[in-house]
């Protein structure tokens, strides 16, 4: 474990040392533009908020961006970034025997009080303990004393939280906006008592959004699956409901800028959260419900303020469906006008073809222009039927003919194979598809124009209709690839694919037990870390810790879930009830359609008494239509 009794000064004087001997030392000395510094000794509660990737990577995440600003708001609170060493910074912090530390201060990480982690994706799980390891911070939770930090861990891949259950003190499910300041104040009221650390863990049990593992225990049938999670303490609940922001806050605005270039250089205001359109496969449009937008006026005064403290020149309107946003075109005029002088690029990352509108083009054409993003998913009527996205292959045609036209060279497609029920006609089909986009971006602007299609593999996710079926295996994966390889052929188009040991590592991942926590350390102690990089293959030491820990990965993945099956994750109420996605199941292989929820109802189950805080600005219209009424049936 490497020293963390070194004092910001000392670990300054060893980066002076070692920092030209690293790959883009930028990434490692903070002082970008609008770092906010505090003095270390005048606020109560020191919070370093920890990426698990490179700084490239997770200086553009937003809900670090939004917490930091949150929480440097406060008086009495300090946050700071922390980001994992890239392999050869970490070699030489490892020999020169200095722990992480966080950019700002220069603290080591250990000093904080709390140390919180994201976790979006399930690939991040080894580069966790290791963030642990290199900040001299016990990795198992229960190693932990009281001279610790509060690790804490929310994102996306939390709503299944049993997998890292050994290393996390306490989950944050959902929304961290509110959340993240009731866990500092929770912590300033313990630390003041000098009562032992669990007492501080059972206070956090009574903050609505909050589980804390080590006071349940999961229980086993003999068939090998999950009976139940089984508090331990009389207040510990018996369900977790997560946590969400009835109003949005206002966004941030002095976003960090960075000294290196990073994945996205560009202000994000995130437009609308939550989706209505029902996609069975998409994790993300189940538990971000119900849909809030924010006003024109304010994301409008967001940009402004934005552009004048950072100087970027681009903007991502960020949502799961950025055309959705019910005044997305009043938007997209309101910012091309005001900062037409600026050159200002518009980036809409994320464009349903079923919301897609001529008017959303031509209010566009002001802005500089680069790619398109669609996302069709499935190319065969019968797969957009299984997955609920009912567009057709006229409407995507006709779509990129109009993108083309209005000057866009360059159209990038998202697909998946690996659906349920899928045949290689489907897979055939995708080829097929691209094949005709191809053929019309040469008719309009012949060779300027080209394709980028990405077909990643589907994944079975928590607290989705599909939870219950299996992934393809890494044989099946690889025949639908070749299938397209030899297919996916023309002047224009570039293809690109998921390596299937990856979507094999991500499906065991998302859907393990508490059981996973010994695999996972085990991969970790054996070298694995960077698992999300293409690059970082360590699929045979994932296969040796599964064998280690005597646990059969098949069971995992490639097992159908029967209907009334208890999973790892039924603790956490995501909101949508498991009664309907069972029936979203039941209609996807009948391949019926579930209209977009903002026309009907269709009882998802997300509470009457959150989905009521949730207006549509001043009218009587309700973002969620849900009633008091029984989701069965």
């Amino acid at each position: 474990m490497l020293n963390s009794s070194l004092t910001s000064q000392e670990i300054t004087q060893k980066l002076n040392r070692i920092l030209l001997k690293v790959e883009k030392p930028g990434r490692y000395v903070g002082g970008e533009y609008n770092q906010v510094n505090k003095n270390w000794d005048s606020v109560t509660t020191h919070i370093a908020l920890a990426f698990p990737d490179i700084y490239d990577i997770g200086l553009s995440n937003l809900g670090l961006a939004i917490l930091y600003d949150i929480i440097n708001k406060q008086p009495d609170m300090l946050a700071e970034r922390v980001y994992h060493p890239w392999k050869d910074m970490e070699d030489l912090m490892r020999r020169g025997d200095i722990p992480l530390y966080a950019l700002e201060s220069k603290q080591p990480v250990r000093n904080f009080d709390i140390l919180g982690i994201t976790l979006p994706y399930e690939t991040l799980y080894t580069n966790a303990l290791n963030l642990l390891d290199l900040a001299g911070i016990p990795v198992h939770a229960s190693e932990r004393t009281m001279d610790n930090p509060l690790v804490i861990a929310g994102g996306h891949a939390c709503f299944n939280p049993e997998p890292m259950a050994p290393f996390i003190d306490a989950f944050v499910i959902g929304e961290g906006e509110e959340i993240i300041l009731e866990i500092a104040k929770a912590h300033q009221e313990w630390k003041s008592s000098s009562s032992p650390k669990s007492d501080l863990l059972k206070k956090l049990t009574g903050i609505w959004g909050v589980y804390v593992p080590s006071f349940y225990n999961p229980v086993y049938l003999s068939d090998g699956t999950v009976g139940s999670l089984q508090p331990t303490i009389e207040d510990a609940p018996v369900i977790i409901q997560k946590r969400i922001v009835p109003v949005l806050p206002p966004p941030p605005t002095n976003f960090l800028v960075p000294s290196i270039n990073i994945v996205h250089n560009r202000i994000t205001v995130e437009i609308m959260r939550g989706c209505t359109r029902g996609c069975r496969f998409c994790h993300a449009g189940m538990v971000n419900r119900p849909v809030r937008e924010r006003p024109v006026e304010e994301i409008v005064d967001a940009i402004d303020k934005a552009i004048a403290s950072t100087g970027y020149e681009e903007v991502g309107l960020l949502s799961l469906s950025s055309s959705d946003y019910r005044r997305i075109v009043e938007l997209v005029e309101k910012v091309r006008d005001q900062f037409v002088n600026k050159k200002l690029t518009i980036a809409l990352p994320s464009l349903r073809i079923e919301s897609f509108s001529l008017d959303l083009l031509e209010s566009l054409k002001g802005s500089r222009q680069g790619g398109f993003t669609l996302a069709p998913e499935a190319a065969s009527e019968k797969m957009r039927n299984t997955i609920n996205k009912p567009i057709s292959s006229e409407q995507l045609l006709s779509v990129t003919r109009e993108i083309y036209e209005r000057g866009w060279q360059t159209i990038k497609l998202y697909f998946m194979i690996g659906l349920p029920e899928e045949t290689d006609e489907d897979v055939l089909a995708i080829s097929e598809l691209c094949k005709q986009v191809m053929k019309i971006g040469h008719q309009v602007m012949g060779r300027r124009a080209s394709l980028n299609v990405s077909v990643g593999t589907f994944v079975p996710k928590p607290h989705t209709p599909f939870q219950w079926v299996a992934v393809n295996s890494p044989d099946q994966i690889q025949e639908k690839q070749e299938l397209l390889r030899k297919t996916m052929k023309g002047p224009g188009i570039k293809f690109n694919w998921t390596d299937p040991n990856e979507t094999k590592l991500e499906a065991l991942l998302s859907r393990g037990d508490r059981r996973l926590g010994d695999v996972i350390y085990s991969a970790w102690k054996s070298g694995a870390k960077f698992d999300a990089w293409h690059e970082s293959d360590h699929s045979e030491i994932w296969l040796q810790a599964f064998k280690e820990n005597n646990i059969d990965p098949d069971f995992y993945a490639y097992r159908v879930r029967g209907e009334n099956e208890t999973f790892p994750w039924d603790i956490i109420n995501a909101g949508v009830s498991k009664n309907f996605l069972w029936r979203e199941y039941q209609n996807s292989q009948k391949e019926l359609i579930t209209g977009d929820c903002r026309q009907t109802c269709h009882a998802c189950g997300i509470i009457p008494s959150i989905s009521q805080l949730v207006k549509y600005e001043d009218t009587e219209e309700w973002f969620c239509p849900v009633k008091e009424k029984e989701t069965e049936g």
